[in-house]
């Protein structure tokens, strides 16, 4: 059954890619915002990424030299930070988002500090997050806004709630002020007309999330769609999952924000569930793992008049897919109920020709200071060793741009 419907989404968006040119092979438009030197660094740690035994020991090693205090930022922030961060601070992000959108291409900002655990750390993530969602309403490049759950609620109460294990008083207050917190950046993004989206985490802190993100659907996703909960589609149980969230916005009268991901956190949810003895969530194989989410993303497509849909992936076919059943409904390449994103640094033969062709196209921008957003940078570097393919066809297509431009010695980039 799965190899059937993994046939029929491989027909499908092979249908297209034989049917158009193969858009996604434009380097030249992908890379076009590249100096030569920023497409030279990046040739190298995409090299390196495809080495897991170097990304293991380089992990090793920055973790094991910041907890020194030894002087590695400089050498962190001119290569792997520069690479997936738009800078330190907004105002160093803005003459990024701003070249992007020249190019057709949104922006969200994402302030990746992780790892807080006091209330009054959580309090200040709140802050941050409706300073960018104020900040999202007066620029036109900045099309979304976010929040990690996580962020701004220990990770426990989350995890507590989901089990449905009982709190004690002092959890349960703590409990009632995440639920303020997920609350009041819900009220102001309404308020704004911004659209939020609640980022994916862990299974067994899940539940929690999505119960309070339904629950803020019902109440701001009444007449539009600006409320967004994220599922990721490693999980088996998604689809069945968005089937019934479906049928109660239907039945109550709200609409449905889905932002569909792969997933992030494979490794960990099978150790846990090995560990623990419990029936893994996530899918058998990489080969399940996409006919869920190209399931998935065919339902949102074929139930627009419900749901709007924000299709986070690195993956061809299932941008082609997505691009064969827009052409097939007839539906305007444009349509605000559906958008693309990938994460800045990653992708950018995806997002910049999905751009340049008139799609609603979206980076992932992260920022924040250096030594703070070191865990989020790690994570990247091990998520693109061990996605199969991903960084083999980066540094390919990477090379590929590099050789076009020595063959066209007129070429001139921006930042050059």
């Amino acid at each position: 059954m799965i190899k059937s419907s993994f046939n029929n989404y491989i027909c499908r968006s092979y249908r297209y890619i034989m049917i158009r040119k193969k858009i996604f092979n434009n380097t030249k438009s992908a890379f076009k915002l590249k100096s030569n030197t920023e497409l030279d660094r990046a040739i190298f740690l995409f090299s390196m990424m495809n080495r897991p035994s170097v990304v293991k020991a380089g992990t090793f090693l920055t973790n094991f030299s910041l907890k020194l205090n030894l002087p590695v930022e400089t050498i962190i922030k001119k290569t792997i930070f520069e690479q997936f961060c738009g800078g330190e601070t907004e105002e160093d992000c803005k003459p990024v988002t701003q070249e992007m959108y020249n190019e057709n291409l949104h922006s969200i900002l994402d302030y990746s500090v992780e790892g807080k655990e006091t209330e009054e750390e959580f309090d200040a993530a709140m802050e941050k997050k409706l300073s960018l969602i104020e900040y999202a309403n007066k620029r036109d490049e900045v099309s979304f806004a976010m929040f990690k759950p996580t962020g701004i609620g220990r990770f426990e109460i989350w995890e507590k709630v989901s089990e449905k294990v009982n709190l004690t008083e002092e959890e349960n207050q703590e409990w009632e002020r995440i639920k303020i917190r997920v609350e009041t950046l819900c009220k102001r993004a309404n308020e704004l007309k911004v659209r939020l989206y609640a980022d994916g985490e862990e299974t067994w802190m899940q539940t929690a999330a999505d119960d309070l993100m339904e629950e803020m659907m019902r109440k701001y996703n009444k007449e539009e769609v600006l409320i967004f909960n994220t599922l990721q589609c490693y999980r088996w149980d998604r689809l069945e999952y968005l089937k019934g969230l479906h049928e109660r916005g239907k039945a109550e009268g709200f609409k449905i924000g889905a932002k569909i991901v792969r997933g992030a956190y494979m490794e960990k949810e099978n150790a846990r569930a090995k560990k623990l003895g419990y029936p893994t969530p996530i899918c058998e194989s990489k080969e399940a793992t996409d006919v869920n989410f190209n399931s998935v993303l065919s339902y949102c497509l074929n139930h627009l008049e419900d749901i709007s849909v924000f299709i986070g992936t690195h993956n061809e076919v299932s941008s082609y897919l997505a691009l064969q059943i827009i052409e097939d409904k007839g539906l305007s390449i444009d349509d605000k109920r559906i958008w693309f994103s990938q994460l800045y640094g990653m992708s950018d033969h995806i997002s910049y020709n999905l751009a340049k062709k008139g799609y609603n196209a979206v980076k992932l921008v992260p920022f924040g200071p250096v030594r703070d957003v070191v865990p989020y940078l790690l994570r990247r570097a091990q998520e693109n060793t061990s996605v199969k393919g991903q960084t083999g066809r980066e540094l390919s297509l990477l090379l590929e741009e590099r050789k076009r431009r020595k063959g066209d010695k007129s070429v001139k980039h921006s930042r050059e």
